[in-house]
């Protein structure tokens, strides 16, 4: 089983094989189908992660969709085809990565939104050089174990040297402690919150009446 951190904790290390998808432009609708999309409970989403990958019309599995192997069946990491991601803006395609156990991609280039929802939902999303891409493509099909590790944004992986890597620093610092976008906002700016209150109590103290009496 990959060593992972929680999708709902902080996010420090990610170790795991990687399943190598060569294609380019795998789009929102490839990962997550839009005739899925009137599904309302994030949770379960994962069942239908690459849904038209992974099975036929009959609803068996397809036995060379990478993801279906039973080597790659869980692996955490994706190393993907340029442009990973495009298309629409649905969010449930990064739950329905999440869902599934990815918590890393790794591509030369990812869809804007897709990238910004990945760091929103926990999902590491890499950019690297496509030449890097490339070897790492090699080293997931040989079935290298890969680390990706945020605390010193580095990617590391077997028989290869370690690999830099960044990400907004506002978003690495959200994901190292497990914030959402909600505790992002308290923990950044506590002290002028707390600044603003107290101004506020003495200017309009009538608005914290309630909270005196109680």
């Amino acid at each position: 089983m990959p060593s992972t951190s929680s999708d709902k904790g902080p996010f420090k290390t990610v170790t795991g094989l990687a399943a190598a998808m060569r294609e380019e432009n795998i789009d929102t609708d490839i990962i997550f189908p839009a005739r899925f999309l009137l599904i309302t409970a994030r949770s379960g989403l994962g069942e239908y992660a690459f849904h038209d990958r992974r099975f036929d019309a009959q609803g068996k599995e397809v036995p060379g969709f990478v993801l279906n192997s039973e080597q790659f069946r869980e692996a955490p990491v994706i190393v993907a085809g340029a442009n990973f991601g495009s298309g629409s803006s649905r969010e449930q395609a990064v739950w329905a990565l999440l869902g599934r156990g990815t918590r890393v991609v790794i591509s030369s280039s990812f869809g804007e939104i897709f990238y910004s929802n990945c760091l929103r939902n926990g999902v590491l999303p890499i950019l690297l050089p496509q030449d890097d891409v490339a070897a790492l493509m090699e080293a997931a099909q040989s079935g290298a174990v890969f680390t990706a590790d945020l605390e010193t944004q580095e990617l590391r992986v077997d028989g290869q040297g370690a690999r830099t890597f960044s990400i907004p620093a506002e978003r690495r610092m959200a994901m190292l402690n497990g914030w959402d976008e909600t505790d992002q906002i308290i923990n950044q700016y506590s002290p002028a919150i707390d600044a603003f209150e107290q101004g506020q109590r003495r200017v309009q103290p009538w608005l914290y009446q309630e909270e005196q009496d109680a």
